[in-house]
This record gives C-alpha cells, structure tokens and sequence, in this order.
C-alpha cells in the first residue's frame, strides 16, 4: 500500500517533465523571440528601402531567418540590386544578405 502512495506524484512529475521536453526549442524552429526580431529586421528592411528615392516604384520581397535577410523580385537595373544590398546590409541586426532579386 505504501508504494501505491507514491505512484501519483511520480508520474505527474515524469508527465511534466514530457511536456516541458516537448516545450523546448530545437534547432528546426524559432522562438517566439526570434521569429518577432526577424518581424522588425524584415520591417525595418522593407521601410529603408521605400524611403530610398532611387529604387521608388520596383517590388522587392524581403524575407528574414535568424538574421538572415533574403531580397527577391524583379528590378530594372544592376544598380537597384547593388543599392537595395546595401541598404539591406546596413540595417541593424542583418546578418547577411541573400540577393535573388532578378532584371526586368
């Protein structure tokens, strides 16, 4: 009877202890902190790119992974890749650029 007594405490401890594994961030996902920093480098990203007067008027998407910054879409010319890189490079929190923006 005495063990019996035991056995509740035990296995709500081990039944905790799953769900806290299970809680935990693994290398295939984001926290939420890191998906919300990622949130405001793709912002900040996107908004310094539409105050630049010279690229006004072309789509750029902007995607960002842990820091990562990822420019696709279709430009007119050489110099606007080479501008929204820059620009894109000097945001805070950018850890690296990935151009696959294309010409028009």
């Amino acid at each position: 009877m005495r063990q019996l007594r035991y056995l509740p405490p035990i296995f709500l401890t081990l039944l905790l202890a799953l769900l806290l594994a299970g809680c935990a961030a693994s290398n295939e996902r984001q926290t939420v902190g890191e998906y919300v920093d990622d949130s405001v480098i793709t912002t900040k990203v996107k908004a310094a790119l539409f105050n630049e007067p010279s690229l006004s008027g072309f789509e750029v998407s902007v995607e960002t992974y842990e820091g990562r910054v990822q420019l696709s879409g279709f430009v007119s010319s050489q110099e606007d890749i080479n501008k929204a890189v820059e620009i894109a490079r000097g945001v805070e929190g950018v850890r690296s650029v990935e151009n696959d923006m294309q010409l028009k």
